[in-house]
């Protein structure tokens, strides 16, 4: 049976949290007290859900790592993607857009490439290469700052269940009520503090100061987290 846990006094409001480390402060306070679990990994998908997934770490005493997932984008609107691509080489395709836009095989093989590429930088980049733990037979806590469309997270899911874990459970402060729907359906668990149900949804609407985490502050507070010994 899923279960689908919120904070009903957060529910359809905006503003909530004051930045991404109190999100994930409370949200593992929320955790411990309504949804304790024992010797996770913790999964942060860069870049936003770095400070919510070292919260996390901190207070279940357990180890990160990063979940990679980048978009497959549009050749003629990079802005836009088609599909994703996850840290293990994983695609997946909306491919009923693939479809729609009439994409090549070669335009997909080299949006494929590309975005192969830039993971492997990013990876490089944000942990000097480091491999993801063993994740077999584990629970592991997928977090991001926020779910909107939901399909970054959905690959992220999809490619841990790859690797047989024991248990996915998937922790974020705020969501839209469809892509939360969505995802419960895939996991053990749906931990979501700010639940919203109407249309325009916008991860940034939870935050009282939100702003893109770049490059150099996620680089600085994953060097943080490796002397506090919390980065895998």
């Amino acid at each position: 049976m899923v279960h689908l846990l919120e904070d009903p006094a957060l529910r359809n409001r905006e503003a909530v949290f004051r930045d991404r480390n109190d999100a994930g402060r409370r949200l593992a306070a929320f955790m411990r007290q309504h949804s304790p679990v024992t010797e996770p990994l913790v999964c942060a998908i860069p870049a936003g859900g770095i400070p919510i997934g070292l919260e996390l770490a901190k207070g279940f005493q357990a180890r990160m790592f990063l979940g990679v997932v980048r978009k497959l984008k549009i050749p003629w609107n990079p802005e836009a993607g088609f599909g994703s691509m996850t840290w293990n080489g994983k695609v997946y395709l909306n491919k009923e857009l693939v479809r729609t836009l009439n994409l090549t095989d070669e335009e997909i093989r080299q949006a494929v490439a590309e975005t192969e590429k830039n993971i492997r930088e990013r990876i490089e980049q944000f942990t000097g290469g480091l491999s993801i733990p063993p994740i077999h037979g584990m629970t592991v806590i997928i977090t991001d700052d926020g779910l909107a469309s939901g399909y970054t997270m959905k690959a992220a899911v999809e490619a841990l269940n790859s690797e047989n874990p024991e248990k996915i459970i998937v922790a974020v402060p705020t969501g839209s009520a469809k892509s939360v729907a969505m995802i419960s359906g895939m996991v053990a668990r749906m931990i979501c503090l700010n639940l919203r149900d109407y249309y325009p949804f916008a991860v940034a609407d939870a935050y009282q100061n939100w702003y893109d985490l770049d490059d150099d502050e996620v680089i600085r507070s994953l060097s943080l987290a490796r002397k506090n010994q919390l980065l895998y």
